[in-house]
Protein backbone atom coordinates (compact mmCIF):
# COMPACT_ATOMS: atom_id res chain seq x y z
CA UNK A 1 0.00 0.00 0.00
CA UNK A 2 1.44 3.28 -0.99
CA UNK A 3 2.42 6.22 1.44
CA UNK A 4 -0.67 8.06 0.11
CA UNK A 5 -3.39 5.41 0.67
CA UNK A 6 -1.97 5.16 4.35
CA UNK A 7 -2.36 8.80 4.94
CA UNK A 8 -5.94 8.47 3.99
CA UNK A 9 -6.43 5.94 6.19
CA UNK A 10 -5.74 8.58 8.93
CA UNK A 11 -8.16 10.96 7.52
CA UNK A 12 -11.63 9.04 8.14
CA UNK A 13 -14.50 11.76 7.48
CA UNK A 14 -17.32 11.77 9.61
CA UNK A 15 -20.73 13.30 9.19
CA UNK A 16 -24.61 13.06 9.38
CA UNK A 17 -26.45 12.95 5.71
CA UNK A 18 -28.17 16.60 6.26
CA UNK A 19 -24.69 18.03 7.05
CA UNK A 20 -23.70 18.18 3.20
CA UNK A 21 -25.41 18.73 0.14
CA UNK A 22 -24.41 15.97 -1.99
CA UNK A 23 -25.77 13.15 0.61
CA UNK A 24 -28.67 14.91 1.63
CA UNK A 25 -30.58 13.40 -0.44
CA UNK A 26 -29.81 9.93 1.70
CA UNK A 27 -32.35 11.50 4.18
CA UNK A 28 -35.43 11.09 2.03
CA UNK A 29 -34.62 7.19 1.39
CA UNK A 30 -35.94 4.47 3.58
CA UNK A 31 -33.52 3.67 6.20
CA UNK A 32 -32.10 6.18 5.75
CA UNK A 33 -27.84 6.23 7.28
CA UNK A 34 -27.52 8.24 10.63
CA UNK A 35 -23.63 8.59 9.85
CA UNK A 36 -21.44 8.63 6.85
CA UNK A 37 -17.88 7.74 7.47
CA UNK A 38 -15.12 8.72 3.82
CA UNK A 39 -12.20 9.61 2.47
CA UNK A 40 -11.15 12.07 -0.08
CA UNK A 41 -13.69 14.83 -0.95
CA UNK A 42 -17.34 14.92 -1.55
CA UNK A 43 -18.81 16.43 -4.84
CA UNK A 44 -19.79 20.12 -4.57
CA UNK A 45 -22.34 21.96 -6.04
CA UNK A 46 -21.90 23.18 -9.48
CA UNK A 47 -22.84 27.44 -10.81
CA UNK A 48 -23.83 27.60 -13.85
CA UNK A 49 -25.65 30.98 -15.20
CA UNK A 50 -26.30 32.05 -11.10
CA UNK A 51 -27.98 28.70 -10.41
CA UNK A 52 -26.65 26.54 -8.41
CA UNK A 53 -27.05 22.70 -8.36
CA UNK A 54 -26.14 19.10 -6.99
CA UNK A 55 -24.04 17.62 -9.66
CA UNK A 56 -25.80 15.31 -11.59
CA UNK A 57 -24.92 11.69 -11.22
CA UNK A 58 -25.53 8.12 -12.27
CA UNK A 59 -24.66 4.75 -10.87
CA UNK A 60 -23.54 1.99 -12.93
CA UNK A 61 -24.06 -1.27 -11.61
CA UNK A 62 -23.77 -4.87 -12.78
CA UNK A 63 -21.79 -8.55 -12.58
CA UNK A 64 -18.92 -9.15 -10.96
CA UNK A 65 -18.48 -11.88 -13.93
CA UNK A 66 -19.07 -9.82 -16.63
CA UNK A 67 -18.61 -10.41 -20.14
CA UNK A 68 -16.35 -8.11 -22.90
CA UNK A 69 -19.38 -6.73 -24.22
CA UNK A 70 -20.56 -5.71 -20.52
CA UNK A 71 -16.88 -4.53 -19.74
CA UNK A 72 -16.81 -2.35 -23.20
CA UNK A 73 -20.38 -0.62 -22.75
CA UNK A 74 -20.11 0.01 -18.78
CA UNK A 75 -16.47 1.74 -19.42
CA UNK A 76 -17.36 3.90 -22.57
CA UNK A 77 -20.64 5.12 -20.38
CA UNK A 78 -18.65 6.25 -17.47
CA UNK A 79 -15.85 8.09 -20.18
CA UNK A 80 -18.55 9.75 -21.53
CA UNK A 81 -20.74 10.72 -18.31
CA UNK A 82 -17.32 12.18 -16.77
CA UNK A 83 -16.76 14.26 -19.88
CA UNK A 84 -19.75 15.96 -19.39
CA UNK A 85 -19.22 16.37 -15.49
CA UNK A 86 -21.55 13.53 -14.40
CA UNK A 87 -20.30 12.58 -11.13
CA UNK A 88 -20.25 8.11 -11.67
CA UNK A 89 -21.78 6.05 -8.55
CA UNK A 90 -20.58 2.51 -7.56
CA UNK A 91 -19.68 0.24 -5.88
CA UNK A 92 -15.88 -0.93 -5.97
CA UNK A 93 -16.71 -4.36 -6.83
CA UNK A 94 -15.02 -6.95 -9.63
CA UNK A 95 -16.28 -6.77 -12.79
CA UNK A 96 -18.69 -3.64 -14.20
CA UNK A 97 -18.51 -1.91 -11.00
CA UNK A 98 -14.54 -1.62 -11.13
CA UNK A 99 -15.30 -1.13 -14.99
CA UNK A 100 -17.38 1.89 -14.69
CA UNK A 101 -15.00 3.44 -12.32
CA UNK A 102 -11.48 2.83 -14.24
CA UNK A 103 -14.06 4.58 -17.33
CA UNK A 104 -14.57 7.88 -15.06
CA UNK A 105 -11.55 8.43 -13.79
CA UNK A 106 -9.54 7.80 -17.31
CA UNK A 107 -11.72 10.79 -18.25
CA UNK A 108 -10.52 12.84 -15.55
CA UNK A 109 -13.90 12.46 -13.92
CA UNK A 110 -14.87 12.46 -10.34
CA UNK A 111 -16.46 8.83 -9.05
CA UNK A 112 -18.10 7.69 -5.37
CA UNK A 113 -17.19 4.21 -4.37
CA UNK A 114 -19.97 3.10 -2.08
CA UNK A 115 -18.80 0.41 0.03
CA UNK A 116 -20.76 -2.93 2.03
CA UNK A 117 -17.81 -2.78 4.29
CA UNK A 118 -16.37 -0.54 7.43
CA UNK A 119 -14.49 2.34 6.01
CA UNK A 120 -11.28 1.08 6.81
CA UNK A 121 -11.86 -2.18 5.37
CA UNK A 122 -11.41 -1.50 0.91
CA UNK A 123 -13.01 -4.53 -0.26
CA UNK A 124 -12.03 -6.53 -2.47
CA UNK A 125 -8.53 -6.10 -0.98
CA UNK A 126 -6.68 -6.06 -4.50
CA UNK A 127 -8.98 -2.55 -5.50
CA UNK A 128 -7.14 -0.71 -2.60
CA UNK A 129 -4.93 0.75 -5.54
CA UNK A 130 -8.49 1.55 -7.70
CA UNK A 131 -9.61 3.26 -4.53
CA UNK A 132 -6.20 5.22 -4.07
CA UNK A 133 -6.68 6.68 -7.70
CA UNK A 134 -10.43 7.47 -6.54
CA UNK A 135 -9.40 9.35 -3.63
CA UNK A 136 -6.54 11.00 -5.59
CA UNK A 137 -8.46 12.19 -8.77
CA UNK A 138 -11.14 14.22 -5.77
CA UNK A 139 -13.13 11.31 -5.87
CA UNK A 140 -14.22 9.28 -2.25
CA UNK A 141 -14.69 6.27 -0.67
CA UNK A 142 -18.10 6.20 1.83
CA UNK A 143 -19.10 3.67 3.86
CA UNK A 144 -22.45 3.96 6.85
CA UNK A 145 -19.94 1.23 8.54
CA UNK A 146 -17.70 2.68 11.20
CA UNK A 147 -14.02 2.17 10.96
CA UNK A 148 -12.88 -0.96 13.42
CA UNK A 149 -11.62 1.30 16.28
CA UNK A 150 -12.76 1.99 19.94
CA UNK A 151 -15.20 4.40 19.04
CA UNK A 152 -16.57 1.69 16.94
CA UNK A 153 -17.89 -0.20 19.17
CA UNK A 154 -20.07 2.54 21.20
CA UNK A 155 -21.77 3.88 18.19
CA UNK A 156 -25.28 2.61 16.69
CA UNK A 157 -25.88 -0.47 14.87
CA UNK A 158 -25.99 0.05 11.39
CA UNK A 159 -28.16 -2.00 9.02
CA UNK A 160 -26.47 -5.45 8.67
CA UNK A 161 -24.86 -5.58 11.98
CA UNK A 162 -26.16 -7.09 15.46
CA UNK A 163 -24.72 -8.74 18.37
CA UNK A 164 -23.85 -12.82 18.83
CA UNK A 165 -25.12 -14.73 21.46
CA UNK A 166 -21.43 -13.59 22.87
CA UNK A 167 -22.61 -10.02 22.58
CA UNK A 168 -19.60 -9.35 20.17
CA UNK A 169 -21.04 -6.89 17.67
CA UNK A 170 -20.79 -8.76 14.18
CA UNK A 171 -21.54 -7.77 10.86
CA UNK A 172 -23.61 -9.75 7.99
CA UNK A 173 -21.34 -9.21 5.20
CA UNK A 174 -24.26 -10.66 2.97
CA UNK A 175 -26.76 -8.69 3.56
CA UNK A 176 -25.10 -5.29 4.92
CA UNK A 177 -23.62 -5.42 0.69
CA UNK A 178 -27.55 -5.33 0.01
CA UNK A 179 -28.16 -2.92 2.09
CA UNK A 180 -25.10 -0.87 0.70
CA UNK A 181 -26.96 -0.97 -2.85
CA UNK A 182 -29.78 1.71 -1.31
CA UNK A 183 -27.11 3.99 -0.89
CA UNK A 184 -26.01 3.60 -3.91
CA UNK A 185 -29.09 4.28 -5.73
CA UNK A 186 -30.11 6.98 -3.40
CA UNK A 187 -26.83 9.25 -4.45
CA UNK A 188 -27.54 8.87 -7.88
CA UNK A 189 -30.46 10.77 -10.75
CA UNK A 190 -30.14 7.46 -12.30
CA UNK A 191 -29.32 4.02 -12.15
CA UNK A 192 -27.99 1.88 -15.39
CA UNK A 193 -28.07 -1.73 -15.01
CA UNK A 194 -24.85 -3.37 -17.76
CA UNK A 195 -24.82 -6.73 -17.37
CA UNK A 196 -26.57 -8.65 -14.61
CA UNK A 197 -27.47 -12.77 -13.82
CA UNK A 198 -31.08 -13.65 -12.74
CA UNK A 199 -30.53 -13.27 -9.16
CA UNK A 200 -27.70 -10.80 -9.59
CA UNK A 201 -27.11 -7.84 -6.94
CA UNK A 202 -27.47 -5.47 -9.36
CA UNK A 203 -31.37 -6.08 -9.68
CA UNK A 204 -31.53 -5.10 -5.68
CA UNK A 205 -29.99 -1.60 -6.57
CA UNK A 206 -32.10 -1.80 -9.10
CA UNK A 207 -35.36 -1.87 -6.99
CA UNK A 208 -34.17 0.26 -4.66
CA UNK A 209 -33.52 2.97 -6.99
CA UNK A 210 -37.66 2.49 -8.43
CA UNK A 211 -38.70 2.63 -4.83
CA UNK A 212 -36.94 5.64 -4.53
CA UNK A 213 -38.37 7.24 -7.74
CA UNK A 214 -35.44 7.21 -9.82
CA UNK A 215 -34.79 6.30 -13.53
CA UNK A 216 -33.70 2.71 -14.10
CA UNK A 217 -31.87 1.86 -17.49
CA UNK A 218 -30.99 -1.33 -18.47
CA UNK A 219 -28.61 -2.52 -21.06
CA UNK A 220 -30.42 -4.95 -23.49
CA UNK A 221 -28.48 -8.07 -23.81
CA UNK A 222 -27.84 -11.51 -26.17
CA UNK A 223 -31.18 -13.98 -24.18
CA UNK A 224 -29.47 -16.96 -24.18
CA UNK A 225 -26.38 -15.34 -22.07
CA UNK A 226 -26.70 -15.79 -18.17
CA UNK A 227 -25.27 -12.41 -17.66
CA UNK A 228 -28.09 -10.75 -19.82
CA UNK A 229 -31.15 -12.48 -18.05
CA UNK A 230 -31.57 -10.03 -15.46
CA UNK A 231 -30.87 -7.09 -17.68
CA UNK A 232 -33.48 -8.42 -20.27
CA UNK A 233 -35.98 -9.19 -16.46
CA UNK A 234 -35.69 -5.43 -16.17
CA UNK A 235 -36.74 -4.39 -19.46
CA UNK A 236 -39.83 -6.44 -19.66
CA UNK A 237 -40.88 -4.90 -16.36
CA UNK A 238 -40.23 -1.50 -18.16
CA UNK A 239 -36.96 -0.54 -17.50
CA UNK A 240 -35.70 1.64 -20.31
CA UNK A 241 -33.66 0.27 -22.93
CA UNK A 242 -29.55 1.62 -23.07
CA UNK A 243 -28.45 2.15 -26.46
CA UNK A 244 -25.96 5.13 -26.42
CA UNK A 245 -24.88 7.86 -23.73
CA UNK A 246 -26.99 10.12 -25.58
CA UNK A 247 -29.97 7.97 -23.84
CA UNK A 248 -28.29 9.27 -20.31
CA UNK A 249 -27.26 12.72 -21.26
CA UNK A 250 -30.95 13.73 -22.88
CA UNK A 251 -32.37 13.24 -19.58
CA UNK A 252 -29.92 14.58 -17.30
CA UNK A 253 -29.43 17.65 -19.56
CA UNK A 254 -32.70 18.14 -21.44
CA UNK A 255 -32.30 21.93 -22.06
CA UNK A 256 -28.64 21.53 -23.64
CA UNK A 257 -30.33 18.89 -26.21
CA UNK A 258 -33.26 20.83 -26.76
CA UNK A 259 -31.37 23.76 -28.03
CA UNK A 260 -29.52 21.15 -30.03
CA UNK A 261 -32.21 20.03 -31.65
CA UNK A 262 -33.72 23.29 -32.73
CA UNK A 263 -30.43 24.86 -33.66
CA UNK A 264 -30.15 21.72 -36.65
CA UNK A 265 -31.07 23.45 -39.82
CA UNK A 266 -32.45 20.22 -41.01
CA UNK A 267 -34.60 19.42 -38.56
CA UNK A 268 -37.83 18.84 -39.73
CA UNK A 269 -41.16 19.44 -37.54
CA UNK A 270 -43.91 18.64 -40.09
CA UNK A 271 -45.79 15.45 -39.82
CA UNK A 272 -47.54 13.79 -42.65
CA UNK A 273 -50.70 15.19 -40.35
CA UNK A 274 -52.14 17.97 -38.28
CA UNK A 275 -51.23 15.99 -35.60
CA UNK A 276 -47.98 14.64 -36.31
CA UNK A 277 -46.70 17.94 -36.75
CA UNK A 278 -48.60 18.80 -33.27
CA UNK A 279 -46.87 16.22 -31.18
CA UNK A 280 -43.89 16.68 -33.23
CA UNK A 281 -43.68 20.37 -32.17
CA UNK A 282 -44.11 19.61 -28.35
CA UNK A 283 -41.51 17.13 -28.32
CA UNK A 284 -39.38 20.15 -29.86
CA UNK A 285 -40.40 22.72 -26.44
CA UNK A 286 -39.28 20.10 -24.54
CA UNK A 287 -41.81 18.03 -23.28
CA UNK A 288 -41.44 14.25 -23.10
CA UNK A 289 -44.39 12.59 -21.19
CA UNK A 290 -47.26 11.27 -22.89
CA UNK A 291 -49.70 12.67 -20.61
CA UNK A 292 -48.13 16.37 -21.27
CA UNK A 293 -48.02 16.37 -25.48
CA UNK A 294 -51.58 14.87 -24.94
CA UNK A 295 -52.78 18.04 -22.74
CA UNK A 296 -50.50 20.58 -24.94
CA UNK A 297 -51.98 19.30 -28.54
CA UNK A 298 -55.15 18.76 -27.04
CA UNK A 299 -55.54 15.24 -28.39
CA UNK A 300 -57.86 12.54 -27.10
CA UNK A 301 -55.56 9.34 -25.89
CA UNK A 302 -56.74 7.33 -28.97
CA UNK A 303 -55.73 9.75 -31.57
CA UNK A 304 -52.36 10.39 -30.07
CA UNK A 305 -52.00 6.83 -29.51
CA UNK A 306 -52.19 6.15 -32.87
CA UNK A 307 -50.56 8.74 -33.93
CA UNK A 308 -47.18 8.70 -31.69
CA UNK A 309 -47.17 4.72 -32.81
CA UNK A 310 -46.88 5.93 -36.84
CA UNK A 311 -44.04 8.40 -35.90
CA UNK A 312 -42.06 5.78 -33.58
CA UNK A 313 -42.70 3.32 -36.94
CA UNK A 314 -41.66 6.21 -39.31
CA UNK A 315 -38.34 6.47 -37.23
CA UNK A 316 -39.23 10.36 -36.24
CA UNK A 317 -39.49 9.66 -33.04
CA UNK A 318 -38.03 7.14 -30.17
CA UNK A 319 -39.68 5.62 -27.01
CA UNK A 320 -37.55 6.65 -23.94
CA UNK A 321 -39.46 4.06 -21.69
CA UNK A 322 -42.50 4.38 -19.42
CA UNK A 323 -44.41 7.00 -22.17
CA UNK A 324 -41.93 9.24 -22.58
CA UNK A 325 -40.57 10.13 -26.02
CA UNK A 326 -38.06 11.82 -27.79
CA UNK A 327 -37.02 13.19 -31.39
CA UNK A 328 -34.87 10.81 -33.20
Amino acid sequence: MSTLFTNFFTKINQISPLEHDFTEVLSTIALKPKTLYFYGKLPQNMSKKDKISRPKTVAIVGSRHNTRYGEEIAYQLAYELAKHNVVIISGLAYGIDSTAHKGCLAANGQTVAVLGTPIDHIYPVNHKTLAEQIVKQNGIIISEYAPRTKEYYNSPLAPGEYYDASGKRTQDYKSSFLYRNRLISGLSDIVVVVEAAEKSGSLNTATHALEQGKEVFAVPGNITSPYSQGCNKLIKQGAIPYTEPKDILELLFPTEYFKKHRSLKSQNLIGDTDVETKILQALDTGLRSGEEIMQAAKLPPEVFNQSITLLEIKGRIRSLGMNHWGLS
